[in-house]
Parts: structure tokens; sequence; C-alpha cells
């Protein structure tokens, strides 16, 4: 008697899957197919995404030989088409290197490049503090201490990446210009900060004995 009562729960079961995939089977195998075609996508996406990366990378390093080579012009233009074609990692580098590039023929169209990247949020704020510094860099020497204190102040604050960077710059253009006081005043921040690289420190401490030297600061 067990056995019948199992041969007709079984018979019941069948009965409602059968039911069930007549009703719902079409879309279980559309579910399925989609899995697959989604699958299949995603995976190309990544063949493609990876391939281009190659591709940036071997134009960007036959850039960067280039300029090695003492061939500017030829590596600005390489790294300006890389600038624009390129994956985003290698078009934000390319860009770089192309100030960088600039900077060794034309300083003013240099930090312009520069100022570009600084201002484009898309490129981060690391890299945007990056730009902002080497324009300064370049300004260091003709620009007036107040457009490089406007320019740079913004980046000497405790959380920047660059601070240390952009603070010697500051003290080094409030030395040329003559505000010793300014000169001093960075100096001093760059000794007290503790993570300050030995190098930065060294210098400012040379710049503080100069500055002491001139009896003026």
């Amino acid at each position: 008697m067990t056995d019948i009562f199992q041969e007709v729960d079984e018979e019941v079961r069948r009965e409602r899957l059968k039911k069930l995939w007549e009703q719902y089977g079409n879309y279980l195998v559309a579910v399925c197919v989609l899995v697959v075609v989604a699958v299949g996508a995603w995976r190309g996406y990544e063949w493609w995404q990876a391939k281009k990366a190659g591709e940036a990378g071997a134009a960007f390093e036959s850039a960067v030989l280039l300029a090695e080579a003492g061939k500017h012009q030829e590596a600005d233009a390489a790294f300006a088409k890389l600038a624009t074609d390129g994956t985003a990692g290698y078009r934000v580098l390319a860009r770089l290197r192309e100030a960088a590039e600039l900077a060794q023929t034309d300083g003013k169209a240099a930090v312009a490049a520069y100022d570009e990247i600084a201002g484009d949020k898309s490129a981060g704020q690391v890299i945007q503090d990056l730009a902002a510094v080497r324009a300064g860099f370049l300004l260091v020497d003709t620009a007036p201490y107040s457009e490089m204190r406007t320019r740079l102040e913004p980046l000497t604050a405790a959380d920047r990446t660059f601070r240390h960077s952009a603070r010697e710059t500051l003290a080094l253009s409030a030395w040329k210009t003559g505000d010793l006081n300014a000169a001093r005043q960075w100096a001093d921040m760059i000794i007290g900060d503790l993570q300050t690289p030995a190098s930065t420190r060294s210098r400012a401490e040379v710049l503080t004995e100069l500055i002491a030297a001139s009896g003026k600061g």
C-alpha cells in the first residue's frame, strides 16, 4: 500500500513540474540565454579593454623613447595623440608628459598645459596638485610671489600629497622676490613638519641661514 501512495505522489509531482514547465519554461530558457549572452559580452568587453590598454601602453612607451632620444617635437605629437585617443589612465599620463615636453621648448605653453590639467577635476586631486606644482616650478623665476601664493598655497595643507614641494617652491619664490619674512615662514613650516623629506628640510635650513645672514629676515 505504501508503494502505491509513493507512486501517486511521484505522479502528482511530475504533473506539477510539467505544468510549471509549460507555464514558465520559455521564461527560464530566456533567462538562461540572457545570462550566457551577458557573460559573453562582459568577457568581450574585458578583452577589448585589455587590448586598448596594451595599445595605449605601447604608444606611451614609444613616445617616451622619442623624448629620451631628444626628438621633442615628435614626442610632443605622440603624447598629444595619446592624450586624445588613449585609455583614461594613459590619457592623464600623456597630458603630463606632453606638458613636460613643451617645457623643453615653450615654457608658456607648458604652464598653460599644466594649468589645464590642474583645473580638470576628472584627473583626480593628486594629478591636479602635481600639475599645479610643476607649473609653479616653471614660473618660480618669473612670476611675482603674489601669483605663486595664489597658485600653490592651497596645496600646502597637511592633507595634500605635494605639500612639501609646494611649500619649498613658495619659500624660493618669496626669497627671489625679496619677501624674506614670507620665505622664513615657509622655511620654518618645512623644517617643523616631521614628514618633510630630508633633502627638502636641508634646503630649507640653508635658506634659513641665508635669510639670517642677510640681516633682514
